[in-house]
């Protein structure tokens, strides 16, 4: 079962909503796959497979579900699509993105 706010996390017995966040998205393939559905657009589950690299047919298949119950992806005739909430996220991870590329070209000036 999928943890939502008001629940227990790794790490926190909080509940609080950054926190059940944030615990979803550190699991593995978790960003990946979003970050794929971000900026390459709905794909099937062969080809979020393809985009993703090495996934494995389970990890994927149980992210995919874990982000379906969390309202953050849908399933639709052109196969797996970021939500509305889903793109939001999208939209709040940019900025970190943008931040992290500035902080690793920091750390190799090369």
């Amino acid at each position: 079962m999928t943890k939502t706010p008001g629940q227990s996390v790794r790490g926190s017995t909080s509940g609080r909503p950054v926190m059940v966040l944030l615990d979803h998205l550190g699991k593995r393939w978790m960003l990946r796959v979003l970050w794929e559905l971000s900026s390459q657009g709905p794909g099937t589950f062969r080809q979020l497979q393809e985009r993703c690299g090495d996934v494995s047919p389970t990890s994927l298949n149980n992210r995919l579900k874990e982000l379906r119950e969390l309202q953050l992806i849908e399933r639709g005739e052109n196969g797996f699509a970021l939500t509305q909430q889903g793109r939001s996220l999208a939209k709040v991870l940019a900025p970190l993105d943008k931040w992290s590329n500035q902080w690793a070209r920091g750390l190799n000036p090369n």
